[in-house]
């Protein structure tokens, strides 16, 4: 059964950085497309990034963009997410989620349904 968990989430200070981390137990991490979503609590979660593991291929939210940098290491089956300059409204629980990458077009990158496997969510918090 394929797990992913996320690490690396805590308290920063405005302005601040943190990288949180996915780890995949899969068997080939390049047949996949991973994604990081977020969610506060009342709303919707959100896509922030997206990967292609076999070319590399990234997207990301306009709301990150500059600040946030994902990347993946396949020979360790991890995803990165490097989050620079955090601000408050960066607050939520981040999830890391895994698809087939042939079966997600550009135009579903962000779309939750397009991900069958989802980690458990690290906290991040930003405050001062």
């Amino acid at each position: 059964q394929v797990q992913l968990v996320e690490s690396g989430g805590g308290l920063v200070q405005p302005g601040g950085s943190l990288t949180l981390s996915c780890s995949l137990s899969v068997v080939r991490l390049d047949l996949y497309a991973i994604a990081w979503f977020r969610q506060v609590p009342g709303k919707e979660r959100e896509g922030v990034s997206y990967i292609k593991s076999r070319d590399g291929t990234t997207d990301y939210a306009d709301f990150v963009k500059g600040r946030f940098t994902i990347s993946r290491d396949s020979s360790k089956k991890q995803v990165y997410l490097a989050m620079n300059n955090l601000r408050p409204e960066d607050t939520a629980v981040y999830y890391c989620a895994a698809g087939p990458s042939w079966e997600i077009q550009p135009t579903r990158r962000f779309a939750m349904n397009a991900y069958g496997l989802w980690g458990q969510g690290t906290q991040v918090t930003v405050s001062s």
